[in-house]
């Protein structure tokens, strides 16, 4: 287990030859959208991204494993117990992305990090690229913590994190309507991540899922994509611009000028608290947009 490779590698060649197809596909058919600057913004994101993953990696891995010293259980993992253990893991783990990716749209800190991967205002496959750079910083990686206490091995965990992400990689397009309706009713489809990634009233703050759309049923978060309405990408304020820097840190500097110009008593607010939130309500948050939608203002 200790030298399990990373899917995410094995997957490169792939994802070249899908944004590839799909960018050629956007040119005969106009529902799928492709910004030349967006989509290189993406990579470009994409890029720093993995940058920052091997300048980190190394810590989260040795944080993994002084957490694992502590295991609850000695779970050895064979050639005769993975085909149940390797996907109990795996739905576990995506149980811990669900709580991960829902406490990064509604705590502002996690937000931070969070918020490079909705900053596009298209929705193709390099959207999907677009990921985190801060990350580290934000303390993400805390929510798969309790699966090595538990005493899962953190090289699984880490080869598990790496399917999951290539599994959401093939969600962000337009190119695709529906799934047959077995299939969406469990699992997690471009129908309903193009409903997360939307800006939309009705939309706000939902659809969490990684892999199972189950989890959103499961915890009162899911919404379908209806066809009443066109989908607008991005976020609430958008950035108009393809400023790498800006991207991956605007929301960083944002909360240190909140910090830095807020009174006392409410500078903790201004890390916890969902996006959007004010002390003086100068701001609107996802609930209050969502509830002036529903009284038609």
């Amino acid at each position: 287990m200790e030298n399990l490779p990373s899917p995410t590698d094995w997957a490169v060649p792939f994802f070249i030859i899908t944004v590839a197809m799909e960018w050629w596909w956007s040119r005969k058919n106009k529902k799928i959208r492709y910004e030349t600057r967006d989509a290189f913004t993406s990579l470009a994101l994409g890029t720093g991204s993995v940058v920052a993953g091997i300048l980190t990696g190394g810590l989260v891995f040795a944080l993994s494993l002084w957490v694992y010293q502590f295991r609850i259980f000695d779970i050895e993992i064979s050639w005769a117990n993975v085909l149940w253990l390797g996907p109990l893991a795996f739905v576990l783990d995506d149980l811990a992305y669900y709580w991960f990716h829902r406490t990064a749209h509604r705590v502002r800190w996690f937000w931070a990090a969070h918020v490079i991967h909705h900053s596009s205002q298209h929705y193709n496959l390099t959207t999907a690229l677009r990921q985190t750079w801060t990350g580290f910083i934000a303390l993400s990686f805390i929510f798969r913590m309790p699966l090595f206490l538990i005493g899962f091995p953190p090289a699984l965990i880490f080869f598990i994190v790496g399917l999951n992400l290539i599994y959401q990689y093939w969600i962000h397009t337009e190119a695709i309507d529906r799934m047959p309706r077995w299939f969406e009713a469990v699992m997690n489809t471009p129908s309903h991540h193009r409903v997360h990634h939307a800006t939309n009233p009705r939309y706000l703050d939902r659809n969490y899922a990684g892999v199972f759309i189950i989890w959103d049923k499961l915890f009162g978060t899911y919404e379908p994509e209806t066809d009443e309405e066109n989908i607008q990408y991005g976020i609430i304020k958008n950035l108009d611009s393809f400023n790498l820097f800006w991207a991956a840190f605007h929301e960083w500097i944002g909360i240190a000028r909140d910090l830095w110009t807020a009174p006392w008593r409410h500078k903790w607010n201004y890390l916890v608290k969902p996006p959007g939130w004010s002390h003086d309500g100068s701001r609107e948050s996802s609930e209050m947009i969502k509830e002036r939608w529903k009284q038609g203002l």
